[in-house]
């Protein structure tokens, strides 16, 4: 891959310290972590976008569940328009 256009990225000082330890762990550069890293983050988050896909966690699907079977807790306005909409208003 040819390697002819740069980002700069700002970090708070633990966030480079986490990804120097990564690249200093896989014996790359820094640079070469991030790009191999962010690359195929990117490429799997297009892919899904793509198919129309969305990936969750197991926690995050639970939470997803709960929150479809309990019914909304309507507002007052909301009651409101939907009596008026019925033609019940």
């Amino acid at each position: 891959m040819q390697k002819n256009s740069s980002l700069m990225v700002r970090l708070d000082e633990q966030s480079k310290a986490l990804l120097s330890a990564a690249a200093e762990m896989r014996r790359v550069s820094v640079s070469d972590y991030v790009r191999s890293v962010v690359v195929r983050q990117a490429e799997r988050e297009v892919a899904a976008a793509k198919s129309q896909t969305i990936a969750m966690t197991a926690d995050e699907q639970l939470q997803f569940w709960t929150a479809l079977a309990k019914p909304p807790k309507l507002t007052k306005s909301q009651k409101a328009l939907g009596a008026i909409m019925r033609g019940e208003a």
